[in-house]
């Protein structure tokens, strides 16, 4: 089987990451544990994710010049994702503060630097667009630059995967463009208002959709009549971060290799089961092997 081709547009991040027995509350100052500093970002992350699951991955995005910028370039080219054309810009790169509690959840706050300059594709970045599978893209770059990739995506005939993170109003232009919506019960609710209670309502705006609910699993529905709800792989968490993106990536590489829908979102769920039994954002996107070791498909 060839590889699937992916190319990712998105952010890059330097993710410091705290862990405390549990989050602060406002104005509360708690001492904490462990601490580490990783690369992250929902691009970089789900750029990894895809070429650790087996795709041929290239990511576009910008960093700064600074020496985050120097060790995130580095460390996403270690992990086998293309990064010819990731841009440099002056300044500061993005950063990502985690905090994460005993059980795994997390608090992040992003201070977006290079990423918010990330405009105006380059006609180099819009044929690895057109030439690519899939288009995996989010909302933590400029959302002009995610429109002007989907709209050549879809007219190449690329498939446009979208993850609406962070939570936010989406264009009409970009969700037109759209192929498959991957969305968490927050992210669903600032799209329709109805969060869990109606996936369906997803489909007013786009024909496939993803809805995820962490440890409750996922619900796939499309406007061919699929509304089918996906049970979560059981793990022991350890820090749930990256497992959104673990999945999204996942899905889009199972699906541009030609898996049938729903079974790509349980090879996914198997992904962001693999990848909450890992501290950090990148360094715990599983690999093929790993996904496949949890993976149980659909009856």
């Amino acid at each position: 089987m060839p590889q699937t081709r992916v190319v990712v547009v998105g952010s890059a991040n330097m993710d410091l990451i705290g862990m405390a027995p549990a989050l602060p509350r406002p104005g509360e100052t708690v001492l904490g544990s462990d601490f580490v500093m990783l690369p992250g970002g929902k691009g970089a992350n789900q750029a990894i994710a895809a070429a650790r699951a087996g795709a041929s991955c290239a990511f576009l995005g910008a960093i700064g010049s600074d020496a985050f910028g120097v060790t995130l370039k580095a460390r996403i080219t270690a992990a086998g994702v293309d990064t010819g054309q990731l841009r440099v810009v002056y300044g500061a790169s993005g950063v990502a503060l985690v905090m994460v509690n005993a059980d795994g959840e997390n608090a992040i706050l992003v201070i977006p630097g290079a990423n918010g300059a990330f405009t105006g594709l380059t006609e180099g970045e819009l044929a690895a667009v057109r030439e690519a599978d899939v288009l995996v893209a989010q909302l933590e770059v400029p959302v002009e630059t995610v429109t002007e990739a989907a709209v050549a995506a879809r007219a190449a005939g690329t498939r446009v995967v979208l993850n609406a993170a962070p939570a936010r109003q989406v264009p009409a232009d970009l969700l037109a463009a759209v192929d498959l919506l991957v969305v968490n019960e927050g992210e669903a609710n600032a799209l329709t208002g109805r969060g869990r209670d109606d996936p369906g309502a997803l489909l007013a705006l786009v024909p496939r959709a993803v809805l995820t609910l962490g440890g409750e699993g996922a619900w796939y529905v499309d406007r061919d009549g699929a509304a089918v709800h996906v049970p979560a792989v059981k793990v022991d968490v350890v820090d749930s971060t990256a497992a959104g993106d673990a999945f999204t990536a996942a899905l889009a590489v199972a699906w541009g290799e030609g898996r049938d829908l729903l079974e790509a979102v349980h090879w996914a769920a198997a992904a962001g089961a693999a990848c909450v039994r890992r501290l950090g954002a990148s360094v715990a996107l599983p690999r093929r092997y790993e996904i496949d070791e949890l993976y149980a498909p659909p009856a």
